[in-house]
């Protein structure tokens, strides 16, 4: 049994690259919990600090951000539709995941301007201060609860709603990485709610692939798409079972048969590629890529893709130049650009052998924008320094690099 488990337990690489397909396709959540779980197998399987884990801590990083961004935008929403409660508690979620002191900034003076809104004399009955733990928690859950599904559309979002306790209890542990916990949730709430057309079963087969049981996920997301044909989640969460399974040409085969209104989407296009990506197909998942770009134009997250397709093929110089393009774009329309995106492009420039002070400047800037890696970058900026005849400052730099690093310790 230990063998097996060994051969069939998923290495951190696998939960970053699945990570890496939330994070190409926006969703942000479950690029957060894979690049966790990434982490966590990591520290097991090699503990100590290195290079795997300053670059898996960057993209939590990224995923988080963009996470605490995406809540604060949906709490704008709702707060000008005078949802004050739901607004709340989607800010209060963004403010925990993020670092961006502009965006706390940002988000404070918003919560600020809420309460002026709803300012009133409240009298509250001694009785409804004395609240139990229990009462405590309970309304903790509702709450993240509430702002989790402020994220999803307004019609799945009633669904969710109407499916009560069990689910809200699965679908909050399944968002904390608790699958075992949502798992059991999940499926006690789909007896509460036996109709065969649920999204239940969505919900429990990803806490099944999270546990490794892709038997299991596998029946569900079979029924699950029999009654949503048109749920892009649902074959994108089937076709990481095939191909944890080895099963690639099941995963083209169910690609292929998609509905022709969802192979118009650039999701669709980015869910092929990687299916290509993971059947090793890489060259051709580059083409794909490059054809849907000259066909349709520029779409960052298949430009993301193209990028680590590149990389994958040993191309860095066509990689590091896509995401010179990414940086760009970003630049022409006044964007903040993504650190990963930074990241990448500077780690390969390096690795191409440009130390210029163009590029000492980039890890610089990186060190303020990513302070939870700034080990990493300060001995960058010491190897430049030192490339570039500037022996004191490189000597200073790996001193802030010994000092950020027994910093973590």
């Amino acid at each position: 049994m230990g063998i097996l488990k060994n051969i069939f337990s998923q290495k951190p690489e696998k939960y970053e690259q699945k990570g890496d397909t939330f994070s190409n396709n926006s969703d942000w959540g479950r690029a957060k919990i894979e690049y966790e779980n990434a982490l966590s197998k990591l520290e097991k399987a090699s503990p100590g600090y290195d290079e795997s884990e300053v670059r898996l801590q960057g993209k939590l990083r990224h995923a988080k951000e963009a996470l605490a961004l995406e809540h604060s935008k949906t709490g704008e929403t709702l707060m000008e539709q005078e949802y004050y409660d739901d607004a709340r508690d989607l800010f209060q979620l963004a403010i925990d995941l993020t670092q961006d002191p502009e965006l706390i900034a940002t988000i404070e003076n918003r919560i600020l301007e809420m309460e002026r809104l709803t300012a009133r004399d409240i009298q509250t009955d001694i009785s409804d201060l004395q609240v139990n733990d229990e009462g405590v928690s309970d309304e903790r859950e509702d709450e993240y609860f509430m702002a989790l599904c402020g994220t999803l559309p307004e019609e799945i979002r009633e669904v969710y709603f109407s499916y009560g306790e069990l689910f809200k209890s699965g679908y909050v542990a399944l968002n904390r990485g608790e699958f075992v916990l949502a798992a059991d949730y999940f499926a006690r709430s789909m007896k509460e709610n036996p109709s065969p057309d649920s999204f239940i079963p969505l919900e429990l087969a990803t806490a099944y692939m999270n546990l490794e049981k892709f038997d299991e996920a596998h029946q569900l997301l079979e029924t699950f798409l029999q009654y949503h044909p048109e749920a892009l989640p649902g074959y994108q969460l089937l076709c990481e079972v095939f191909w944890e399974t080895g099963a690639f040409d099941q995963a083209e085969s169910l690609l292929a048969d998609c509905p022709d209104e969802l192979k118009d989407s650039s999701e669709y296009y980015l869910l092929r590629g990687e299916a290509m990506f993971q059947s090793g197909n890489h060259s051709e998942a580059a083409s794909f890529y490059q054809d849907f770009m000259q066909e349709y134009g520029w779409n960052e997250p298949i430009a993301k893709a193209l990028a680590r397709t590149f990389e994958t093929l040993g191309d860095f110089e066509n990689a590091r130049d896509m995401y010179a393009k990414i940086m760009d774009q970003c630049s022409s329309c006044h964007t903040r650009i993504d650190p990963l995106i930074k990241r990448k492009f500077a780690d390969i420039s390096f690795d191409l052998g440009q130390h210029s002070s163009a590029m000492l400047e980039m890890y610089l800037s990186l060190a303020q924008e990513d302070p939870e890696n700034n080990s990493f970058y300060f001995q960058r900026v010491s190897r430049i320094y030192a490339s570039l005849g500037n022996k004191e400052e490189a000597r200073r730099f790996q001193l802030f690099a010994q000092q950020a690093q027994n910093g973590k310790e």
